[in-house]
C-alpha cells in the first residue's frame, strides 16, 4: 500500500507540475499579446513609435447597412454650431468631473454653449448664449488636436477644427424617442491605454474616404482633411441623466442596433471634426501625460440642453424617415 500511496502522490504532483506550466505559458501569451497590442497598463510604445499611424488605404470599407425595418426612425437632422472660432478651451470635464478644478493635463475644445467651465452647473449653462443656429445650448466637447514638428516644443501646437458636423441619426429598429434636456453622454475612454474598459470608441478617417474607418491615426491622401468621428451611445434607461461611471444609462445598441433589454432609442448623435493638417504632419489627440499620445485616448462628451421645440422637431424627422436641418 506504501508504493501504492507514493505512486498516487508522484502522479498528483506531476499533474500539478503540468497545470503549472500550463498557466505559466498561457500567462506568457497573454502578456505577448497585450504588449504587442500597447493595451498592458504601463506599457510605453517603442522610441519613435508611429503611434499606430495607419494607412487609409489599407483600411476596408465596411459593408452594407443592413435594411431598417417597417417604422423604424431613418431619417436625419443636421445643425450648426461653428468650429471654434471663438477659441473656447479648458482643462474642465463638466461630465467626469463637475465642480472640480482639475490639474492642467490635457485640454478640450468646445462648441455650442459658450459658458462651459469647471464651475458650471445645469442652471449656468440653460442661462448661457450659443454658437449653434438652432438655439441649441447643449455643450459639446473633446481633446484638442496637437500638430507636433521641427521648432515645436514636445507638446504641439492645437489645430482648430476646419469644420464640426453635428447630426442626430434615428434608429433601424424602432422609433426614437425625445432626448430628456440635461442628459449626459460620453464616447470613448481618456485612459484606454493603461485602463481598458469596454466603451465605443471614437474612430478616424479621410475626406476623401469616410466609409472607412480606424482607431488609428490614418495616413491621408495628399489634399484630404483628417476627420474624426464621434459616435454616441443612444439607448437610454429612461430613468437617469447620468451614472456613476457616466455610462450605464446610455449604452450602445447592438449590432442589428436593437437596443438592449429595458433601455430606449434616442436620437443618435454623430459629431464629425475635419481638420486641415500638413502633408506628413505629426498630429496626436492631447491626452494625459501616462497615455503616451495614443489615438484609443479619443473621447467625447455631451451634455444635451436642446431646445423642447428642438427636439420635438428632431424627433418628427427622424422618425418620419426625412432628411433635414436647421437651415430648412
Amino acid at each position: 500500500m506504501g508504493n501504492a500511496s507514493a505512486g498516487r502522490d508522484r502522479t498528483a504532483a506531476a499533474r500539478r507540475a503540468t497545470v503549472a506550466l500550463v498557466v505559466l505559458v498561457e500567462l506568457l501569451l497573454l502578456t505577448a499579446v497585450l504588449v504587442a497590442t500597447r493595451r498592458l497598463p504601463g506599457a510605453q510604445p517603442a522610441a519613435g513609435a508611429d503611434r499606430g499611424r495607419v494607412d487609409i488605404a489599407d483600411v476596408p470599407e465596411p459593408g452594407p447597412e443592413p435594411a431598417a425595418l417597417p417604422g423604424a426612425a431613418t431619417g436625419t437632422y443636421t445643425w450648426n454650431c461653428g468650429h471654434n472660432a471663438e477659441g473656447h478651451r479648458n482643462s474642465a470635464n463638466v461630465v467626469a468631473s463637475p465642480g472640480k478644478v482639475p490639474p492642467q493635463l490635457h485640454a478640450h475644445e468646445y462648441v455650442g454653449n459658450l459658458s462651459t467651465d469647471d464651475d458650471s452647473t445645469d442652471a449656468s449653462l440653460a442661462a448661457a448664449r450659443t454658437t449653434c443656429d438652432n438655439g441649441d445650448q447643449s455643450t459639446y466637447f473633446w481633446p484638442v488636436l496637437l500638430v507636433r514638428g521641427a521648432g515645436m516644443d514636445g507638446h504641439g501646437q492645437v489645430r482648430t477644427p476646419a469644420s464640426v458636423v453635428l447630426t442626430f441619426l434615428g434608429n433601424p429598429v424602432a422609433p426614437v424617442v425625445a432626448m430628456p434636456r440635461f442628459l449626459r453622454a460620453a464616447v470613448g475612454n481618456a485612459r484606454a491605454l493603461t485602463e481598458p474598459m469596454l466603451a465605443t470608441s471614437p474612430t478616424w478617417t479621410c475626406s476623401s474616404t469616410p466609409r472607412r474607418r480606424t482607431d488609428g491615426y490614418p495616413r491621408c491622401p495628399a489634399g484630404d482633411q483628417v476627420l474624426r468621428v464621434f459616435e454616441f451611445p443612444s439607448c437610454w434607461d429612461g430613468r437617469r441623466l447620468d451614472s456613476p461611471d457616466h455610462r450605464a444609462h446610455l449604452v450602445a445598441p447592438g449590432p442589428g442596433g436593437a437596443c438592449p433589454h429595458a433601455t430606449f432609442p434616442v436620437p443618435r448623435l454623430r459629431m464629425t471634426v475635419a481638420y486641415d493638417v500638413p502633408a506628413g504632419a505629426d498630429f496626436v489627440v492631447d491626452a494625459f501625460p501616462d497615455q503616451n499620445y495614443d489615438s484609443r485616448t479619443d473621447h467625447a462628451f455631451f451634455i444635451s440642453i436642446v431646445p423642447d421645440r428642438v427636439m420635438a422637431q428632431v424627433v418628427r424627422c427622424l422618425n418620419s424617415g426625412r432628411t433635414c436641418s436647421s437651415e430648412t
